[in-house]
């Protein structure tokens, strides 16, 4: 699909899996000779296109040091779905995307990002969404990680998939699980794509690859007299939310905090002494139990032991994110490792994989510990009757 808004910007709305989308692009390119060839991809998902090698063999923890993380989860997010439709239809997904730099560096043009950092998108989504609907995008990732069976593959609609690229399909799938994120999603991102093809219009013939399904919400942007956008504002992250959940995460450390006061102001010393020597053994044990069930190094148990104990009376703090860095440092996970979630066939593939590791050690580190809680919450709670 072709669109000239004006003698300076001609928008090209790829389809996310589609053979005619990369010949659509190379003729476009060929037949308009711009000066500047805008894609949408941000710098982050550039780097995953055009330096594979090295974006694969990236170590794990680093990503989780930066907001590489959220393009992991991202891919991850359609990867069942896209290692089907590339077999079917034999064309990577972003091979339009590739078309254009390809072309772009082949007739010696600037090569301009329009994307925002898929970080920022979704970390401004999470923001925005309820406790409700994180916990439905959370089962949704989590039966992605192992693959949609093949009757909901039938079930989706391929043709539609086919019109948009690979984000715009992943914020469709987003905004029909957790609806008050659409604004986030979608609208926001045309009016940053819109201004910065815009701004990029000023110094040059702009070419503009782009998903299918934004093209409208583009064009639309793009025909106003004034294009009011304020870009920083767009790339700014808000502020967390108050929430009941941190009243509650709150409320723990002080309990216990005025339990052993209680005790102590009593006279009785011992018992509080015990209350805290009780707390640390409840609390370490049954996090240690939860990293051991999902088979997590030596080191991994024996660092949500220890930390157990101090995370659960830190509301921002927990143990398994302690044990997961060890984890991850000792069995070091891959972006390969990653990638392959969709594909894994068999409970011993699910075992072996790294990165399903570090992710079950946090995810039982943490239910053991916050299941200690509750018990070593009880337990000293009698100490004081």
């Amino acid at each position: 699909m072709q669109v000239e808004v004006n003698e300076n910007i001609i928008l090209i709305g790829t389809a996310h899996i589609s053979k005619d989308s990369v010949d659509e692009v190379r003729d476009a390119i060929e037949k308009y000779k711009p000066d500047i060839v805008a894609v949408e991809l941000c710098q982050k998902r550039y780097e995953a296109l055009t330096e594979k090698d090295k974006w694969e063999n990236t170590p794990i923890t680093s990503l989780l040091k930066s907001n590489k993380a959220y393009l992991v989860l991202a891919q991850t997010f359609l990867s069942s779905i896209q290692r089907r439709l590339g077999k079917e239809y034999g064309v990577e997904p972003g091979s339009e995307m590739i078309a254009a730099l390809e072309e772009a560096k082949k007739h010696n043009l600037k090569v301009a990002l329009v994307d925002r950092d898929i970080a920022v998108t979704l970390k401004r989504a999470w923001r925005k969404m309820g406790i409700r609907e994180k916990f439905r995008l959370s089962w949704e990732f989590m039966k992605a990680m192992v693959g949609y069976d093949e009757e909901e593959l039938e079930e989706l609609d391929l043709k539609e998939l086919m019109k948009e690229d690979v984000i715009s399909a992943l914020m469709k799938e987003f905004s029909e699980i957790a609806p008050s994120i659409s604004t986030v999603l979608i609208r926001e991102r045309d009016e940053y794509i819109s201004k910065k093809i815009f701004d990029e219009s000023k110094k040059g013939k702009v070419l503009a690859v782009v998903g299918a399904g934004h093209i409208n919400g583009i064009k639309e942007n793009l025909k106003k007299e004034e294009l009011k956008i304020d870009l920083k504002e767009l790339e700014t992250v808000p502020r967390k939310r108050f929430s009941l959940m941190k009243v509650f995460a709150y409320s723990i450390p002080v309990l216990v905090v005025l339990l052993i006061v209680y005790l102590i102001l009593t006279g009785s010393w011992e018992r509080a002494a015990h209350a805290l020597l009780w707390w640390a053994l409840i609390t370490g044990s049954l996090s240690a139990i939860g990293t051991l069930i999902a088979r997590g190094h030596p080191l991994s148990i024996l660092t949500a032991f220890v930390a157990a104990p101090f995370t659960t009376l830190h509301p921002t703090l927990a143990a398994g994110w302690f044990a997961g860095l060890v984890e991850a440092k000792m069995r070091v996970p891959r972006v390969k490792d990653f990638q392959g979630l969709s594909k894994l066939d068999s409970i011993k593939d699910f075992l072996n994989n790294r990165v399903i590791r570090v992710l079950m050690v946090v995810a039982l580190a943490n239910v053991g510990s916050m299941i200690g809680t509750f018990v070593a919450l009880w337990y000293i709670s009698t100490l004081a009757l």
